[in-house]
């Protein structure tokens, strides 16, 4: 700038010019200039420093490339935001100070602001806990995961709050009828309503989609869930009558709010006070009437100023939906990519596509083979607990997230014909027996054709795509028959694009690179989502008679366990396999009691047998689908114990079987170093059970299990036997946790209900005091530590973590730069 005025000095004559004009000059020079960029560099500090730092140009640049990540709307808003000049009293133009008045007023706006934005919530997890408290105090964040996906707290923008959700907006004249549970509306072409809650859809007239589904007018209604710690579904008008759809949506009581009375992770994710749009249907209704949804048109109207955001595809990816349904029973597609990519949900939406009802004719609706889902993620399935593989036929959409349907037994909308414990979240624990599993789910699926020919596949991959995991997939390629291949990420990398190109082309497969959609922010981590699933699992019934399942709000210690005999003359179960590693057998009741273990049905000796000396080639060319005579003795009836199971068991017995020491237990070990686990071409999961106690004076388990009798029972009828299998999974810390949280709320309720009613003063205190000893009994049992602390640090630690939101970040590729940006 000095140089310029320099110049500027010698073309003008020397006489005229003086040192006075010349410094004049710079200083109008200097406040014509634009505004420095780093007045955009600290968006939102932490907190005043002690002094005003100096910033280099290096870290000028690096700030602003860091700002533009940050996104369009964060960029306009903080434009808006700069300061202009202001006049003084001589005259001259003077900057305001913008660093300073964010420093000192943003820390106090953003606490208060994301206070009411946060969710509250708490962790049963030590892990979640240590990451919570590890963030500075200067706000720098720890990074926690592994390669392949990146899990760590942030903080919400002000500006994020008010995001649109609906497209329409309800009036007298959209809304046909409306009472306490119900509303009936009218939804113009092209228009969409979001909807946070529980609630039962009926489509009326026109055409409606719903999570890649086309709902056509029917008798039936849908139940949908649409919790807060998933995007939420947008029911759209696709066409109709007069260029309106008519909808009727119906409040539901399923008794999976309940479980917000077991654990702090299902508070506050279903909807809070009524909306403007809610009580615009409400009007004439008794007082206080509240339905278990609402109508959101943007996120602000969230009483809880929850981080909400509607469900919406990618053009491509809806594109490549109509193409690959259009093939119908002749669908094979395998849907593979990186951690954090969609996979899961593209899966979700194309299934739902193409299970989407055909409309009404004479006979009712037109005849359809259903869909077979192929998970193969342990680690997140649909459609079962964490640590299973598993082929499921589903008949109708499905329309919530994986912890409203952890089960499909005994439902009439769908059912899994085969599964697979793996005992752990990843398959790279033991690859062999997972394609030995894959292998086994695929002859499956090949029976299922014959009964029902026009059924397709939909094969879900895990996020395991680097290394070993690639090696696997391009095999499932090339062997499993496929008509199409998705890869969910069109910034590669080149090291898994390419193999996975040359083993379609072998296949004679077309491969579709589809951009990856994921979550930017989520209110519970990947752990806390399996804890929500399996506790979901532990509660859910599917009572007869009901189209819908239900859950239990009791805590599984209050609940009757299943008495199981594991030694003596009525012995119920062949024997407990520990897979991962070998344990001394003295060690085995520390093992089991208080685990998850897979209950998996025994359908041949051949499933024990010689499993230790099987290579990974001989596994992968052998022919594992040979039909194989069931000579097991008769079924073993868990809760009559029949003396014909006893008798089978001594017949059957087996040299892998060591009992232990002290406590008698069945120890099934075959391998060198590590259990083997059972060959899947002769077993089958039945689904999951905890292990609440070992009474060793009585010889007897007690069990906690969602899994059916009948389906018990059929096991049995066959002659398979049951073996315990206690696999590497999550510990269930929500097990251990539920009578103390089911004893806080019931004393929350209670003390509610004593500040609204005193007509029996005498009578309260005495009820408050039993409701407080049970609180503080339930607070002493082992693996669990409650802190009562008020203190002002631990207030501000626990407020810290419920205001935590979780943001992904994607690593496609070790040392690579696709897919590395927050």
């Amino acid at each position: 700038m000095k140089r310029k005025a320099e110049k500027q000095q010698a073309a003008a004559p020397v006489s005229a010019m003086s040192a006075i004009a010349a410094r004049k000059a710079r200083q109008q020079q200097a406040q014509a200039a634009p505004v420095p960029k780093t007045q955009v560099v600290v968006e939102i500090p932490v907190g005043p420093p002690a002094k005003r730092p100096k910033i280099s140009d290096d870290e000028r640049e690096a700030a602003v490339d860091v700002e533009e990540t940050k996104g369009r709307r964060t960029r306009s808003s903080t434009k808006r935001e700069a300061p202009s000049s202001v006049p003084t009293k001589d005259g001259r133009q003077k900057r305001s100070q913008p660093h300073k008045q964010v420093r000192s007023q943003s820390p106090v706006a953003v606490e208060r602001h994301e206070a009411q934005l946060q969710e509250e919530y708490g962790e049963d997890g030590q892990d979640h806990l240590e990451d919570s408290e590890g963030i500075a105090e200067d706000g720098v964040t720890s990074v926690i995961g592994d390669a392949d996906g990146f899990e760590s707290p942030t903080e919400t923008p002000e500006e994020l709050q008010n995001f649109p959700l609906s497209k329409a907006r309800l009036n007298n004249g959209s809304v046909v009828y409306a009472d306490n549970n119900t509303i009936c509306v009218r939804i113009k072409e092209k228009m969409n309503l979001a909807l946070v809650g529980q609630y039962d859809l009926w489509v009326k007239r026109g055409l409606v989609s719903l999570m890649g589904a086309k709902l056509h007018p029917c008798s039936r209604a849908y139940r949908v869930y649409a919790p807060s710690t998933h995007s939420l579904p947008v029911i759209k008008c696709v066409t109709g009558v007069h260029g309106e759809a008519e909808v009727e949506i119906k409040s539901c009581k399923s008794g999976l709010a309940r479980l917000q009375n077991l654990s702090p992770l299902y508070q506050r994710i279903w909807n809070g006070k009524s909306t403007a749009a809610d009580k615009l249907t409400l009007k004439g209704t008794s007082a206080g009437s509240r339905r278990t949804f609402s109508v959101l048109y943007t996120s602000a109207d969230d009483s809880f100023k929850r981080h909400l955001r509607p469900l919406h595809l990618d053009k491509k990816w809806s594109a490549s939906m109509k193409a690959l349904s259009h093939k119908q029973g002749q669908l094979r597609v395998l849907v593979c990519g990186p951690k954090a990519s969609g996979k899961s949900t593209f899966s979700r939406y194309l299934l739902n596509h193409v299970l989407s009802p055909a409309p009404e004719v004479e006979n009712g609706f037109i005849n359809s083979d259903g869909c077979a889902f192929l998970d193969l993620d342990p680690g997140q399935p649909e459609f079962a607990t964490m640590g299973q593989v598993y082929l499921a036929h589903l008949r109708t959409p499905f329309f919530g997230p994986p912890f409203t349907h952890p089960s499909l037994d005994d439902s009439r909308d769908g059912e899994v014909l085969r599964a697979h414990y793996i005992g752990a979240t990843s398959p790279k624990e033991d690859p062999d027996h997972y394609a030995l599993a894959v292998m086994d789910l695929m002859e499956r699926y090949r029976s299922l054709l014959t009964e029902y020919p026009q059924c397709p596949l939909i094969v879900n991959y895990p996020g395991w795509i680097f290394g070993q995991g690639l090696e696997v997939a391009t095999w499932l390629i090339r062997s499993l028959g496929l008509s199409d291949v998705v890869y969910m990420s069109e910034k590669g990398p080149a090291e898994v694009v390419e193999p996975l190109s040359v083993a379609a082309n072998e296949a004679r497969v077309p491969l579709t690179i589809l951009p990856s959609q994921p979550t930017d922010f989520v209110s519970r981590s990947s752990a806390q989502l399996r804890a929500m699933q399996i506790q979901s699992y532990f509660h859910l019934s599917h009572p007869r008679g009901l189209s819908n399942p239900l859950w239990q709000g009791t805590p599984l210690s209050r609940t009757r366990p299943i008495i199981v005999n594991y030694a003596g003359e009525k012995q119920g179960i062949l024997g407990v396999m520990v897979l991962g590693t070998h344990i001394e057998p003295a060690m085995l009741r520390e093992v089991l009691e208080g685990a998850v273990v897979g209950v998996v049905a025994v359908e041949s000796r051949k499933a024990i047998e010689g499993s230790a000396c099987q290579t990974q080639e001989s596994r992968l060319v052998e022919d594992e689908y040979a039909e194989e005579d069931l000579d097991m003795a008769n079924g073993i009836d868990m809760q009559d114990n029949s003396d014909h199971a006893s008798r089978s068991l001594k017949d059957n017995s087996t040299d892998g079987i060591i009992r232990s020491p002290e406590d008698d237990l069945p120890y099934l070990y075959t391998g060198a170093g590590t259990s083997v686990p059972l060959r899947p071409s002769a077993s089958n999961c039945l689904g999951l059970a905890l292990i609440r106690s070992v009474n060793v004076p009585s010889r007897q388990l007690e069990l906690s299990t969602p899994i059916p009798p009948s389906r018990l029972q059929d096991a049995f009828e066959q002659g398979h036997q049951l073996v315990l299998v206690r696999g590497q999974i999550d510990n269930p810390n929500w097990a251990v946790s539920e009578e103390y949280y089911a004893a806080r709320a019931a004393e929350r309720r209670y003390q509610k209900e004593f500040r609204a009613d005193e007509t029996d003063s005498d009578k309260h205190p005495k009820i408050l005091d039993v409701l407080h000893k049970r609180v503080r009994r339930a607070s002493n049992v082992p693996w669990m530590t409650v802190v009562e602390d008020n203190s002002r640090r631990h207030r501000e630690a626990a407020a810290q973590r419920e205001r935590s939101l979780w943001k992904l970040r994607k690593k496609a590729y070790p040392a690579s730069e696709s897919e590395t940006e927050w």
